[in-house]
């Protein structure tokens, strides 16, 4: 093996206790294969310092003689040596402008930076994320901002017992809340106010999916945005079931042409041609879950406008809670106007003074935009993540980077995701050259 690996500490919040790597893996990788691995000592991190020294890591204050060093956040610039390999979630893609600083020190160190989240196999699909986690843990904690709404405005409910997500020892825990709860629905019904109870969830991938996961624990139906209408129309609601609304592409918006039908590729080629119609639906849902892809370019699918008119009508409106897991600040759902942490995770959205207000009591929609929602569940995370990311560790260890990028010797998922090589941008990436110049 050419390569020692390091696992860094995660210092970026309080609440990351996640690892790439978890210690049992580590263990094969280093028996079975012979991978070196340094680990930083933590104290926050999900499994302790001697479980990885168990496994055969190192553990020590130094990572200098690393020539890979692995995380999960941003690092610090302070971090960055000389020629070495960097592989974390870097939030650079898009030019966001918190994170040019860092990126513009590993250039100038002549670093190589892996990005997580562009490995990607060949039709551009993830192979290593959190997506899933980010789903559950917002869930839970969408369910907790609804219930504490409800107390707030005095009205009944069966959700009291959901405690915030990081409150639970793991999400195990979480999910045998959610079933005790979704037995009473079962046998004492839902209180009339809440009948019929409505949530819909933008998006169908991994966040969609994990977020789907908790809800379906309750007694629920699923009903298509076709059959909506008619379903409301009908009136014939049951108080013992939840429903559940899910939205693709072709739900949220529809072509500004009345004679074009709705084309995936042409919309996404094209999103200036589609107008959003997602907020038809809102004014009868509970929840919306936004688990959806956003991008400048694409329709708005929840305005400030319209929840400037939804609140402003003299009765209460049945929205309570958008749960954006997606956190695309003023994105796809405008009145996500900031994000949330861990210890704060809600706010209203105040229509009327275009303001966020901690917590849930005001006129406007309660926002749950956790950031960093995966962080909240770090020991299922952190399993997740590492089982998909060790098939990847020997060739990084076999790597050598001391040879050009096309001839190094990394797989292609691994290789897509490189951003900078040696301190200089490869060619799927020299479109962010502009933003460390800017």
């Amino acid at each position: 093996m050419k390569n020692i690996i390091a696992l860094r500490r995660e210092d970026k919040n309080p609440w990351e206790k996640r690892v790439p790597l978890i210690p049992s893996h580590v263990r094969e990788l280093v028996k079975d294969l012979g991978v070196k691995f340094i680990v930083q000592p933590s104290p926050i991190r999900v499994f302790a310092d001697d479980d990885f020294k168990r496994e055969g890591a190192k553990v020590q204050e130094d990572l200098s003689p690393a020539c890979i060093v692995m995380g999960i956040k941003e690092m610090p610039e302070s971090m960055f040596e000389p020629g070495k390999v960097y592989i974390f979630f870097s939030h650079t893609i898009k030019g966001q402008k918190a994170n040019m600083p860092m990126l513009k020190r590993l250039v100038e160190r002549k670093c190589t930076l892996v990005d997580y989240e562009k490995i990607v196999d060949d039709k551009g699909r993830r192979l290593v994320f959190f997506g899933r986690q980010a789903g559950t843990a917002g869930m839970i904690e969408s369910f907790w901002a609804l219930a504490r709404r409800l107390d707030a405005e005095g009205l009944p409910h069966p959700f009291g017992p959901v405690r915030r997500m990081t409150e639970y020892q793991s999400l195990v825990e979480a999910k045998e809340t959610i079933d005790e709860i979704g037995e009473g629905i079962r046998r004492d019904g839902l209180p009339e106010h809440l009948v019929p109870f409505i949530c819909g969830f933008t998006g169908y991938g991994h966040v969609s999916q994990g977020a789907q996961e908790i809800f379906d624990i309750l007694p629920e139906i699923d009903i298509t945005p076709e059959e909506f209408p008619s379903f409301i129309a009908s009136g014939n609601f049951s108080s013992h079931r939840l429903y559940k609304i899910v939205f693709r592409e072709e739900h949220l918006v529809r072509p500004r042409d009345p004679g074009q039908e709705f084309d995936l590729q042409d919309y996404y080629a094209n999103p200036d041609k589609y107008t959003p119609v997602l907020e038809s639906f809102l004014p009868f849902m509970d929840i919306l879950i936004n688990g959806i892809y956003w991008a400048p370019k694409y329709p708005r699918f929840v305005s400030k406008a319209f929840v400037k008119d939804l609140y402003s009508a003299p009765t209460r409106p049945k929205l309570k809670v958008i749960g954006d897991i997606s956190c695309d600040i003023q994105g796809g759902v405008e009145c996500t106007v900031k994000d949330s942490d861990p210890n704060h995770p809600v706010y209203v959205y105040d229509p009327v003074r275009d303001e966020a207000i901690d917590g849930v009591e005001g006129n406007g929609p309660v926002i749950m935009a956790v950031y960093n929602l995966p962080a909240e569940i770090p020991l299922e995370s952190s399993v997740f993540f590492s089982q998909t990311l060790k098939s990847f560790i020997p060739a990084l260890a076999h790597a050598d980077f001391s040879r050009t990028f096309d001839s190094c010797d990394l797989p292609d998922p691994i290789k897509k995701a490189v951003i900078l090589f040696r301190g200089e941008f490869t060619p799927d990436y020299e479109y962010m050259r502009p933003f460390i110049t800017a």
